[in-house]
């Protein structure tokens, strides 16, 4: 009877992630989508618990019970980790959203390569249990290393990429040789645990050094890239142990971020193998094009007054407006625009911010309707019907560079054609590169003005001149 409960409430927890994954696709639904995700694996996770019946060749031993010790563990980890996992979540600022979805995804590289580690000598000479077990620890362990030197990475910690002589070699050698090991077990099965260890940190060490050599810029595509690692070596766990609802959130995950790595590259107009081995942002070298023209600077009150009188404006989000937290009071000014007869929309570029949606995120958080937020392809059209555009703290997405100069790192990336608009302007606290470490040409266009400072402080001018006028 428990083993029936069991499967059923493993299949609510499949059909719940399938169709909270599809909610996620709709920003109306995307936070039932997320709860109803969240209360199957609750499902799933309890009945594991309590309906588990130990089984001796294919009957169940009646006989056996679950120690007390065993549930305080469980119970006593599930706490601690909800615990660690609400408080880090809550008081996470936007702007290290990405660190913290690198790092959860490293936990959940490190849980399978653990599942590995635990089970394969009770597993030795069965060679389909081995296979899951052996590709889900060693997939799980590069996803597990890799996450952390992406945290570390877009944490700052470490600013540079590092690049070996001959690294693409390295890297090459170290894979098949890791892959070379990993057969190698499966045949032989050997039972010293000792060697089961050393493949383990040879995993972990290809993590390392397939992550380190790629620039900042790419960070997004990687981690989106170690996600699907992540569910490929969940969904090996589900093998293992006749698991459906794993197999299937392991399917999810790894399709979606698979798929997801293929959107950013293709936003990029860039193959992901010349993501993993080009490095894209990781040197800041840009082209020797002499970019001609002068920087102007504009202040607010003509900032003000240019945009009341405008009757389209489109901002541009991107990092900085993160950084500074502005996010509140640019939808302050997209009201009073509106309340004025001025159309307001935002552009939304693929991969502005640090991570895919980021910028979607960061403007839901203030109430920004969905309705505003226009993708790439549906604004560039509208840009020379456009009175005004307010780049706020975005730089490589807007770049002309990317069209104009065959040398740059960024050429052929799809860009916002915020140029075409009648008058450009860019508020940043100063004239640095951008993460790609490149000098944005469109500074120096003559429709560009530079609004320098903080984008709070900035912004909360502008509203405050704007309601002056």
């Amino acid at each position: 009877m428990k083993s029936a409960l069991l499967e059923i409430s493993y299949l609510i927890g499949s059909v719940t992630f399938i169709l909270g994954l599809k909610m996620m696709g709709n920003p109306k639904t995307a936070r039932r989508g997320n709860l109803l995700g969240a209360v199957g694996m609750t499902i799933a996770i309890v009945g594991t618990i309590f309906l588990f019946e130990k089984q001796d060749h294919g009957a169940v031993d009646e006989s056996y019970s679950v120690p007390g010790l065993v549930y305080a563990l469980i119970f006593g980890a599930i706490a601690l980790g909800t615990v660690v996992g609400w408080l880090t979540a809550k008081r996470v600022q936007m702007t290290k959203m990405p660190e913290l979805v690198s790092m959860f995804n490293g936990m959940g590289g490190a849980c399978a390569a653990l599942i590995g580690l635990m089970e394969y000598e009770h597993n030795l000479g069965q060679t389909g249990a081995l296979s899951a077990i052996v590709a889900g620890m060693v997939i799980g362990s590069v996803s597990f290393s890799g996450s952390i030197i992406a945290y570390l990475k877009l944490n700052g910690s470490m600013r540079q990429p590092i690049r070996l002589p001959q690294y693409n070699v390295i890297n090459t050698l170290v894979m098949a040789g890791v892959a070379a090991f990993s057969v190698w077990m499966v045949i032989t099965s050997p039972s010293d645990p000792f060697i089961l260890y050393v493949l383990f940190a040879c995993a972990i060490v290809y993590g390392i050094l397939f992550t380190i050599p790629i620039g900042g810029a790419d960070m997004p595509v990687v981690i989106s890239l170690l996600n699907s690692f992540t569910g490929l070596a969940a969904a090996f766990g589900g093998f293992l142990y006749d698991n459906k609802v794993m197999l299937t959130g392991g399917i999810l995950v790894g399709s979606a971020g698979t798929l997801l790595t293929l959107v950013m590259c293709k936003a990029m107009n860039r193959p992901l193998s010349n993501v993993i081995f080009g490095a894209f942002g990781a040197t800041g070298a840009s082209s020797d094009r002499e970019i001609k023209g002068n920087i102007k600077d504009i202040g607010v009150s003509d900032t003000a007054v240019l945009m009341n009188y405008s009757k389209k404006v489109v901002i541009v989000p991107g990092y900085g407006l993160a950084v500074a937290q502005a996010q509140h009071v640019i939808h302050e000014l997209e009201s009073i625009l509106e309340a004025r007869g001025v159309t307001v929309k935002y552009a939304i570029h693929p991969v502005a911010g640090r991570m895919p949606g980021h910028m979607n995120v960061l403007l839901a958080e203030s109430n920004v309707s969905y309705d505003k937020l226009v993708e790439m392809e549906d604004i560039n059209p509208e840009f020379a019907s456009t009175d005004v555009v307010l780049v706020v703290g975005a730089n490589d997405v807007v770049n002309p560079a990317a069209k104009n100069d065959p040398a740059s790192p960024i050429y052929g990336m799809p860009i916002l054609d915020v140029e075409n608009a009648q008058h450009i302007i860019v508020n940043k606290r100063s004239m640095s590169a951008g993460y790609a470490g490149i000098e944005n040409e469109l500074f120096f266009n003559p429709k560009t003005s530079m609004l320098f400072g903080d984008a709070k402080d900035v912004l909360t001018k502008l509203v405050t001149e704007l309601k002056s006028l």
